[in-house]
Protein backbone atom coordinates (compact mmCIF):
# COMPACT_ATOMS: atom_id res chain seq x y z
CA UNK A 1 0.00 0.00 0.00
CA UNK A 2 0.93 3.56 -1.09
CA UNK A 3 2.44 5.77 2.02
CA UNK A 4 -0.02 8.60 3.05
CA UNK A 5 0.61 11.17 5.26
CA UNK A 6 -2.49 13.22 6.23
CA UNK A 7 -2.80 16.51 9.07
CA UNK A 8 -6.25 17.16 10.59
CA UNK A 9 -5.90 20.90 11.70
CA UNK A 10 -8.73 23.15 13.26
CA UNK A 11 -9.61 24.20 17.19
CA UNK A 12 -11.46 23.06 19.48
CA UNK A 13 -14.92 21.94 19.47
CA UNK A 14 -14.64 21.32 16.03
CA UNK A 15 -14.47 17.78 16.24
CA UNK A 16 -11.15 17.38 15.24
CA UNK A 17 -10.05 14.58 16.98
CA UNK A 18 -13.42 12.67 16.40
CA UNK A 19 -12.60 13.10 13.03
CA UNK A 20 -9.14 11.17 13.62
CA UNK A 21 -10.31 8.78 15.20
CA UNK A 22 -12.77 7.77 12.70
CA UNK A 23 -10.05 8.13 9.89
CA UNK A 24 -7.59 6.03 12.10
CA UNK A 25 -10.02 3.25 12.76
CA UNK A 26 -11.20 3.13 8.89
CA UNK A 27 -7.88 2.76 7.68
CA UNK A 28 -7.49 0.00 9.93
CA UNK A 29 -10.47 -1.55 9.14
CA UNK A 30 -9.05 -1.33 4.99
CA UNK A 31 -5.57 -3.11 6.55
CA UNK A 32 -3.54 -0.27 6.78
CA UNK A 33 -0.65 0.19 9.65
CA UNK A 34 -2.07 3.20 11.34
CA UNK A 35 -0.03 5.72 13.30
CA UNK A 36 -1.72 8.94 14.65
CA UNK A 37 -0.61 11.60 17.39
CA UNK A 38 -2.46 14.43 18.43
CA UNK A 39 -1.66 17.67 19.82
CA UNK A 40 -4.77 19.39 21.85
CA UNK A 41 -3.74 23.24 22.99
CA UNK A 42 -6.24 24.37 25.92
CA UNK A 43 -8.53 22.64 23.40
CA UNK A 44 -11.41 23.20 25.70
CA UNK A 45 -11.30 27.09 25.10
CA UNK A 46 -10.68 27.19 21.29
CA UNK A 47 -7.42 26.53 21.20
CA UNK A 48 -5.82 25.05 17.94
CA UNK A 49 -5.97 21.03 17.23
CA UNK A 50 -3.73 18.84 15.44
CA UNK A 51 -3.93 15.25 14.37
CA UNK A 52 -1.06 13.58 12.50
CA UNK A 53 -1.97 10.07 10.77
CA UNK A 54 -0.06 8.69 8.53
CA UNK A 55 -1.07 5.62 6.73
CA UNK A 56 1.36 2.48 5.50
CA UNK A 57 1.70 -1.56 5.07
CA UNK A 58 4.03 -0.75 8.27
CA UNK A 59 4.36 3.10 9.83
CA UNK A 60 7.36 4.08 12.28
CA UNK A 61 7.04 7.23 13.15
CA UNK A 62 3.20 8.74 14.32
CA UNK A 63 4.78 12.50 12.94
CA UNK A 64 4.35 13.66 9.71
CA UNK A 65 7.44 15.52 8.38
CA UNK A 66 7.52 19.29 6.71
CA UNK A 67 7.26 19.04 3.41
CA UNK A 68 5.94 15.26 3.19
CA UNK A 69 1.72 16.04 4.03
CA UNK A 70 -0.23 14.43 1.13
CA UNK A 71 -3.32 15.80 2.72
CA UNK A 72 -3.67 18.91 4.82
CA UNK A 73 -7.30 19.12 6.16
CA UNK A 74 -8.21 21.93 7.86
CA UNK A 75 -11.73 22.93 9.84
CA UNK A 76 -10.77 26.48 10.15
CA UNK A 77 -9.27 29.15 7.52
CA UNK A 78 -6.48 30.31 9.88
CA UNK A 79 -5.51 26.94 11.16
CA UNK A 80 -4.99 25.61 7.18
CA UNK A 81 -2.02 28.61 7.02
CA UNK A 82 -0.28 27.09 10.21
CA UNK A 83 0.60 24.49 8.66
CA UNK A 84 1.26 25.36 5.00
CA UNK A 85 5.19 24.19 5.22
CA UNK A 86 4.03 20.56 6.13
CA UNK A 87 2.32 20.01 2.54
CA UNK A 88 4.33 17.89 -0.23
CA UNK A 89 3.85 19.72 -3.68
CA UNK A 90 1.45 17.30 -4.88
CA UNK A 91 -0.50 17.54 -1.89
CA UNK A 92 -3.56 18.69 -1.18
CA UNK A 93 -4.90 21.48 1.18
CA UNK A 94 -8.49 21.17 1.93
CA UNK A 95 -10.45 23.59 4.21
CA UNK A 96 -13.86 24.27 5.88
CA UNK A 97 -14.14 28.14 4.97
CA UNK A 98 -14.53 28.96 8.12
CA UNK A 99 -13.41 32.37 10.24
CA UNK A 100 -13.07 31.66 13.82
CA UNK A 101 -11.65 34.68 15.15
CA UNK A 102 -8.83 34.50 17.44
CA UNK A 103 -8.14 36.85 20.78
CA UNK A 104 -5.25 38.91 18.94
CA UNK A 105 -7.99 39.53 16.37
CA UNK A 106 -11.04 40.22 18.08
CA UNK A 107 -8.98 42.41 20.05
CA UNK A 108 -8.25 44.60 17.21
CA UNK A 109 -4.19 43.67 17.96
CA UNK A 110 -4.26 41.81 14.26
CA UNK A 111 -5.95 41.44 11.29
CA UNK A 112 -7.51 38.29 9.94
CA UNK A 113 -6.32 37.26 6.96
CA UNK A 114 -8.45 37.18 3.60
CA UNK A 115 -9.71 33.84 1.77
CA UNK A 116 -7.62 35.75 -1.00
CA UNK A 117 -4.53 35.55 1.41
CA UNK A 118 -4.84 32.21 2.60
CA UNK A 119 -5.52 30.86 -0.85
CA UNK A 120 -2.14 32.52 -2.36
CA UNK A 121 -0.25 31.51 1.28
CA UNK A 122 -1.46 27.46 0.14
CA UNK A 123 -0.63 27.75 -2.87
CA UNK A 124 3.22 28.45 -2.48
CA UNK A 125 3.06 25.01 -1.43
CA UNK A 126 0.70 23.43 -3.41
CA UNK A 127 -1.60 24.09 -6.72
CA UNK A 128 -4.35 21.21 -5.12
CA UNK A 129 -6.02 23.92 -2.94
CA UNK A 130 -9.82 23.46 -2.07
CA UNK A 131 -12.15 25.58 -0.06
CA UNK A 132 -15.22 23.35 1.21
CA UNK A 133 -18.46 26.01 2.47
CA UNK A 134 -18.93 22.76 4.91
CA UNK A 135 -20.36 25.09 7.68
CA UNK A 136 -23.33 25.92 5.54
CA UNK A 137 -23.73 22.67 4.13
CA UNK A 138 -23.90 21.57 7.97
CA UNK A 139 -26.23 24.55 8.72
CA UNK A 140 -28.47 23.76 5.89
CA UNK A 141 -28.77 20.13 7.46
CA UNK A 142 -29.94 21.79 10.88
CA UNK A 143 -26.94 20.75 12.82
CA UNK A 144 -23.78 22.44 12.55
CA UNK A 145 -21.96 19.85 14.41
CA UNK A 146 -21.47 18.08 11.32
CA UNK A 147 -18.87 20.15 9.70
CA UNK A 148 -16.34 17.68 10.45
CA UNK A 149 -18.48 14.60 8.90
CA UNK A 150 -18.89 16.69 5.59
CA UNK A 151 -15.27 17.30 5.23
CA UNK A 152 -14.52 13.47 6.53
CA UNK A 153 -16.64 13.21 3.33
CA UNK A 154 -14.60 15.37 0.88
CA UNK A 155 -11.59 13.68 2.40
CA UNK A 156 -12.75 10.06 1.45
CA UNK A 157 -12.87 11.45 -2.60
CA UNK A 158 -9.16 11.22 -2.26
CA UNK A 159 -8.08 7.79 -0.43
CA UNK A 160 -8.18 4.69 -1.62
CA UNK A 161 -10.31 3.50 0.59
CA UNK A 162 -14.24 2.68 -0.66
CA UNK A 163 -17.11 4.82 0.76
CA UNK A 164 -18.72 1.57 2.06
CA UNK A 165 -15.82 0.99 4.66
CA UNK A 166 -16.26 4.72 5.47
CA UNK A 167 -19.83 4.32 5.84
CA UNK A 168 -19.29 1.35 8.08
CA UNK A 169 -16.48 3.41 10.45
CA UNK A 170 -18.51 6.12 11.20
CA UNK A 171 -21.81 4.54 11.72
CA UNK A 172 -20.14 2.77 15.10
CA UNK A 173 -18.79 5.85 16.09
CA UNK A 174 -22.03 8.56 16.52
CA UNK A 175 -24.45 7.67 18.91
CA UNK A 176 -27.24 5.91 16.96
CA UNK A 177 -29.98 8.77 16.83
CA UNK A 178 -27.28 10.60 14.89
CA UNK A 179 -26.18 7.59 12.87
CA UNK A 180 -28.67 9.17 9.77
CA UNK A 181 -27.34 12.25 9.87
CA UNK A 182 -24.17 11.71 9.77
CA UNK A 183 -24.17 9.22 7.05
CA UNK A 184 -25.79 12.19 4.60
CA UNK A 185 -23.23 14.62 6.31
CA UNK A 186 -20.86 12.37 4.68
CA UNK A 187 -22.12 11.46 1.73
CA UNK A 188 -22.80 15.38 0.91
CA UNK A 189 -18.79 15.92 1.64
CA UNK A 190 -17.88 12.97 -0.68
CA UNK A 191 -20.56 14.46 -3.48
CA UNK A 192 -18.99 17.99 -2.99
CA UNK A 193 -15.72 16.50 -3.24
CA UNK A 194 -16.41 14.83 -6.85
CA UNK A 195 -18.08 18.32 -7.48
CA UNK A 196 -14.59 20.37 -7.03
CA UNK A 197 -11.87 17.73 -7.65
CA UNK A 198 -13.42 15.83 -10.15
CA UNK A 199 -14.16 19.43 -12.37
CA UNK A 200 -10.32 20.12 -12.04
CA UNK A 201 -8.80 16.64 -12.75
CA UNK A 202 -11.34 16.63 -15.57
Amino acid sequence: MKKIDLLLSGIGGQGVILASNILAEVAIGFNYDVKKSDTLGMAQRGGAVVSHIRLADKVKSPLVQKGNVDVLLSFERLEAGRWVEYLSREGYAIVNNQCVFPLSVSSGYEAYPSREQMEQLLETATQRVYFVDALSMAQEMGNQNVVNIIMLGFLSFLLPIDANTWESGIAVRVPPKFRELNLDAFRKGRSEAERMVGETSG
